[in-house]
């Protein structure tokens, strides 16, 4: 297991940008997939972003060609561009990781959750 640390987060005008980090750390054998998810009130927790480690992405349609997810390995930090906000976009953000631990057994992080809040 990694310890997902989530930073960016914030209050936004519809319309407006926000880049959200998230560090992670821990000694594993190799990082593998990092994806970002979101979770409105009242609503299931949902893929918003999934990165690889030869940096193929999938978005869901709701994000395609708003938001942009990227990776830096050797900070072994997963970023989430977010553009063109919508008041739908608000909900907290979590980072998952999925990593091989010491023994190659995959595992999952998650971060600790971030607010995104597109308002007027």
């Amino acid at each position: 297991q990694m310890q997902l640390v989530e930073s960016g987060g914030g209050l936004v005008q519809p319309g407006g940008s926000l880049r959200l980090s998230c560090a992670a750390s821990g000694i594993v054998s190799s990082v593998e997939d990092m994806n970002w998810y979101r979770q409105a009130p009242g609503k299931q927790r949902e893929m918003v972003a999934t990165i690889t480690r030869g940096d193929n992405t999938n978005y869901a349609n709701s994000v395609k060609g708003r938001f942009t997810i990227s990776r830096d390995n050797a900070k072994n930090t997963v970023y989430l561009q977010m553009n063109s906000l919508k008041p739908e976009d608000t909900a907290v953000y979590y980072c998952n990781v999925w990593s091989r631990d010491l023994n190659f057994k995959s595992v999952a992080s998650w971060g600790q959750g971030i607010q995104v809040t597109v308002s007027s």
